[in-house]
């Protein structure tokens, strides 16, 4: 019998899988002005482990209205480490940088922000470049 943790793998893999399906095709079907590709950052959190329970509220409420209204947010999964649950990863796909951009100015964005700000011990952005995007559909 599949344990919890085991559970939220398999979940977790199929979110990947479905973020990178929907960034593989949006970015095969861009127009040529989009083509510079998809913007991809990570963002390397240390979460006050007091505050973490309010940290990941506030991040599953900006990374839910993010996908649902912005809409060159491709993908938004906060991860945190399963050792030192308060190491949070943050992983993010935008159809290019200008939506990007949009979203760190958008008012969920700017509230998360002044709701964290205070329970984030260190915080790294770190821009990274698509080697491979693929993913198999269920």
């Amino acid at each position: 019998m599949p344990s919890v943790t085991d559970g939220k793998r398999d979940m977790l893999k199929r979110l990947l899988i479905v973020g990178a399906t929907m960034v593989t095709s949006l970015s095969g079907n861009a127009p040529a002005a989009d083509k510079q590709g998809p913007c991809v950052r990570v963002a390397e959190l240390e979460v006050e482990p007091t505050q973490l329970e309010n940290f990941k509220a506030a991040a599953k409420e900006v990374d839910e209205s993010s996908v649902r209204a912005d809409p060159g947010c491709l993908v938004l999964y906060a991860i945190s480490e399963k050792d030192n649950p308060s190491h949070i990863r943050v992983f993010e796909i935008y159809r290019d940088a200008d939506p990007y951009e949009t979203h760190v100015h958008t008012a969920p964005f700017l509230k998360f922000r002044g709701m964290t700000d205070t329970m984030v011990k260190s915080r790294k952005l770190v821009n990274m470049v698509p080697i491979s995007l693929a993913a198999k559909a269920k």
